[in-house]
């Protein structure tokens, strides 16, 4: 899929079908089989059976529960590279912050002619550590906070 397509958020009865058919693929996911069969009939009546992976079929359920609240879903592929403005906008900060953070060597990148690109594994690893950094940060403030009976 292209990650440049910016996904419109699913209309009411979209969020209704959503709904109804997360719900019902849930009570037929098994974790335990490789991969699952599901049942596929077109317009004209005539139906297949298809097997999918079941990460694929856990995935489709996730889709479905976003949609049923309301929400734009897109994929990116794990080796996506990605803009600079791309980047940014998926760790909800500046592109100029961004920049900073390639240039000083936190987040690697490489060039594609005059332009940077991001790798998406790159930056779901970096996210995933200021994330764990702050969590850490929070406990630590919890404790003292605590030991100091802030009454929080």
């Amino acid at each position: 899929m292209n990650t440049k397509e910016s996904p419109g958020l699913p209309t009411e009865a979209e969020v209704s079908l959503a709904k109804e058919s997360s719900r019902l693929l849930s009570l037929y996911l098994s974790t335990k089989e490789e991969s699952q069969s599901i049942r596929v009939i077109d317009q004209a009546g005539e139906h297949e059976a298809v097997r999918i992976p079941t990460a694929a079929f856990r995935l489709l359920i996730d889709v479905l529960s976003e949609m049923a609240q309301g929400n734009a879903v897109s994929m990116i592929p794990v080796h996506a590279e990605l803009t600079t403005q791309e980047a940014a906008d998926m760790l909800n900060i500046s592109r100029p912050h961004l920049i900073k953070l390639l240039d000083s060597g936190v987040i690697p990148f490489h060039k594609v002619g005059t332009h940077r690109r991001v790798r998406y594994l790159h930056l779901v690893d970096y996210k995933a550590k200021v994330d764990s950094e702050r969590l850490a940060a929070l406990e630590e403030l919890s404790a003292q906070a605590q030991e100091l009976n802030m009454g929080y």
